[in-house]
């Protein structure tokens, strides 16, 4: 194998270890907002269903990787989405930048890799504003800056990234 097929190889490993890295943190952040939402005896909300197309990543699927579910309410601007949720669960066609529910229904909300999809720092701010009115305590996920699928994805539009001290949001660079 030539420098080249190398360089391709070590490139493939490491996208594939960056991948399964996300896809690990999504199933540990999902139990833990599940558990925050039943400790508090109230429901979860998830925002960006799993048919959003994480549950069909070959990758996920190769390695048994755990995903997440829908929570007690699912939702997305596009309720395909939550095609994969069951009849259990409460489907809403909505934006997260304006969440139809009261003032801390939720206890948990967790909502991953939408924000970096949304237009402008300034709607994401708006989004997480409203993921805080209506839940008790927000998870956030969004991609990597180690992951070129992220990089090159024609519709991210922001980095995002939740730490104890709050939610940093800022424009990628193509935007």
């Amino acid at each position: 194998m030539g420098f080249g097929g190398k360089l391709l190889f070590a490139l493939a490993a490491w996208q594939t270890h960056v991948q399964v890295g996300e896809a690990q943190e999504r199933g540990r952040v999902y139990k833990k907002a599940r558990e925050v939402a039943d400790r508090l005896g109230k429901p979860m909300l998830v925002v960006g269903g799993p048919g959003a197309g994480f549950n069909r990543n070959p990758l996920v699927q190769m390695f048994k990787l755990p995903g997440h579910d829908c929570g007690d309410v699912c939702l997305d601007i596009d309720l395909g989405a939550c095609r994969a949720c069951g009849a259990e669960v409460t489907k809403v066609e909505a934006s997260v930048t304006s969440i139809p529910f009261p003032d801390g229904h939720f206890g948990s909300a967790f909502i991953s890799h939408v924000l970096e999809h949304l237009p402008t720092v300034g709607d994401a701010e708006q989004a997480v504003r409203e993921l805080y009115r209506v839940a008790d305590e927000v998870f956030i996920l969004s991609p990597s800056k180690q992951s070129i699928i992220a990089w090159l994805h024609p519709g991210h539009h922001l980095w995002v990234r939740q730490t104890p001290a709050g939610v940093y949001l800022e424009p990628w660079p193509q935007s």
